[in-house]
């Protein structure tokens, strides 16, 4: 629930996914977004809180499908986050010689499509807004916050 403001995490729906991606609700929620206390497969604490929409984009980049034309989505990682590739969207680890993707608090704009197109993208500066997945179907706005 740490993932976003109290306001929304307070009734949200909580789940939780294991090592292989499976997810189980540990509380139903009344408010239509879903907090995901930690990503198992990424070495930082990475807790995500996400609406109806960000929860849609998030099931499709879980199993490799397109995401929902026309449905951004919100979605609150206020304890930061760790990737394994600014680029890809299903690297598991970092590629040789590379290091993991660590980001700040932030929150994301969700299933952009081209809509930032001439923004960053790299999080070089974590300081400014930047598309994380660029040019994929997964790209996503993230906006630093503190």
């Amino acid at each position: 629930m740490a993932a976003a403001p109290l306001a929304i995490a307070k009734d949200a729906t909580v789940v939780t996914m294991d090592k292989d991606m499976k997810m189980r609700t540990l509380r139903d929620g009344t408010n239509g977004w879903t907090c995901m206390p930690d990503l198992p497969t990424s070495p930082g604490t990475d807790p995500m809180c996400v609406d109806k929409n960000g929860m849609e984009w998030a099931g499709a980049l879980m199993s490799h499908k397109d995401p929902p034309k026309g449905k951004m989505g919100i979605g609150y990682m206020l304890m930061g986050g760790s990737d394994a590739s600014n680029t890809d969207p299903f690297a598991t680890t970092p590629p040789a010689g590379g290091k993991w993707v660590d980001t700040g608090p932030h929150m994301m704009v969700l299933n952009i499509g081209d809509a930032f197109a001439g923004y960053p993208t790299t999080p070089a500066n974590t300081k400014v807004p930047y598309v994380m997945f660029p040019g994929t179907p997964y790209a996503h706005l993230m906006i630093p916050v503190k």
